[in-house]
């Protein structure tokens, strides 16, 4: 079985990560990836609770929902199984019946074809835990989506997490102290309470992973607590903790065929399918900071037009981007990124230059919805996007942070996820 995840996350990470290499260059580990073109429209989220993180507190009653759209005509035999993985999204060392019961390999046979839509879709759906499985061990986890119980011929995998509470956190975010250059940057400062969680050696017993925007690639990560107390471990630093504010995300509605929602300049019939054409975006780095509520780079799919069901009727569009520069930029890729693009920056959403336009340009398929998104700066050979080289970065900027605090006893061949906290910057 483990050779098998093996060949899936060498697979998964060539393909189709950012940051696919682990930190000492010689492991891969489970990725938010999709292996086909066919494949769009790839949600996780509680129950529920469209725009909420994928995770499930054991014993809890609200499920995960996993949803993807296929636009072969014809339904797959697509399968599933869970993976757990430690905190670094490596697979663990433990056998599945270690963490699932019931059965380890699923087949997805919840799923409706789309009705009077341009382009015609499979929606599927899966709830965990469901009658078939259940997950009795928190941690990561990986499910792993393939077709005709071949593990080689994988469709997607997805990252989610299971909660076990056993620590609390408490939290603030705020402009960073030690800010001597642009001042631009937020801090995050926060203190694990456990009263309920014997520790011996807090240094080593305990993982610590900072999030911004659920954004993987630039999560901080092996914070070590700056102070141990009693029942307390406290993170108040100056640097290690600290990422830049950024800037508000970008945003467009394509929730109607009837008008041009926001930030849509254009909206055409080429038969067969619709066109969108988005309001040409601008450079934002040499602007000042100008606020806004919106969803910190998620999306959601929703219709204006009568519908009845958001999953199968509503439509698919081709939405074009434009980012006029006054020189293109060389030694990396432009790339629009946020969860409609599973928060990688890849082949897939690289953005072309139009030498003629002196602009770069994409086209993506989108489904109707509210969609947010920035442009990032990838450099080549680095694993992480860089958004403030065109979004610009101030201190003001709204988002959101995850706490993720993970044990493993000094005897333990897991790391638990026992603590989860989510704290946002509203200055």
């Amino acid at each position: 079985m483990r050779a098998f995840f093996r060949i899936i996350i060498i697979k998964a990470c060539v393909i189709f990560t950012l940051n696919s290499w682990a930190q000492d260059g010689s492991e891969y580990y489970y990725q938010n990836a999709v292996f086909s073109d066919e494949i769009k429209t790839v949600q996780a989220f509680r129950e529920g609770f469209e725009l909420s993180h994928p995770i499930y507190e054991l014993g809890a009653e609200a499920n995960l929902i996993f949803k993807f759209d296929d636009l072969q005509g014809e339904a797959q035999n697509y399968y599933y199984t869970i993976v757990h993985c430690d905190a670094d999204w490596h697979e663990s060392f433990l056998l599945q019946n270690d963490y699932l019961n019931g059965f380890y390999e699923n087949q997805v046979d919840d799923y409706a074809f789309s009705f009077n839509t341009t382009m015609t879709y499979i929606n599927y759906l899966i709830r965990i835990p469901n009658e078939q499985v259940q997950i009795t061990q928190s941690g990561n986890y990986a499910l792993v989506v393939y077709e005709d119980q071949d593990k080689e011929k994988l469709v997607l995998t997805r990252r989610f997490q299971v909660l076990q509470p056993k620590v609390r956190i408490s939290g603030r975010v705020k402009r960073a102290t030690f800010d001597p250059f642009k001042g631009d940057n937020q801090e995050v400062d926060f203190t694990i309470y456990h009263e309920n969680l014997n520790l011996i050696n807090p240094r080593e017993e305990v993982k610590v992973v900072v999030m911004k925007n659920r954004r993987w690639d630039t999560a901080i990560r092996d914070l070590k607590p700056l102070f141990i107390r009693e029942n307390e471990l406290v993170y108040d630093y100056d640097q290690e903790n600290v990422f830049p504010g950024g800037n508000e995300y970008r945003y467009f509605d394509i929730r109607t065929r009837k008008y041009n929602g926001e930030n849509v300049e254009a909206f055409s019939f080429f038969r067969p399918y619709y066109h969108v054409t988005l309001l040409t975006d601008q450079l934002r780095s040499n602007q000042k900071y100008f606020g806004y509520k919106e969803m910190n780079g998620n999306f959601v799919v929703e219709s204006q037009d009568r519908v009845d069901d958001y999953d199968t009727e509503c439509d698919y569009f081709f939405v074009h981007f434009t980012l006029p520069l006054e020189t293109q930029l060389v030694g990396g890729t432009v790339n629009v990124m946020g969860a409609l693009t599973d928060w990688n920056a890849n082949k897939s959403n690289e953005m072309s230059w139009n030498y003629d336009q002196t602009a770069y340009e994409l086209t993506l398929l989108l489904k109707q919805g509210y969609y947010n998104y920035q442009y990032v700066y990838v450099s080549e050979g680095s694993q992480m996007a860089d958004a403030s080289v065109i979004e610009g970065s101030h201190y003001e900027t709204e988002n959101e942070y995850q706490v993720f605090v993970y044990y493993r006893g000094m005897s333990g061949r897991f790391d638990q996820l026992v603590g989860y906290q989510l704290l946002k910057a509203d200055f």
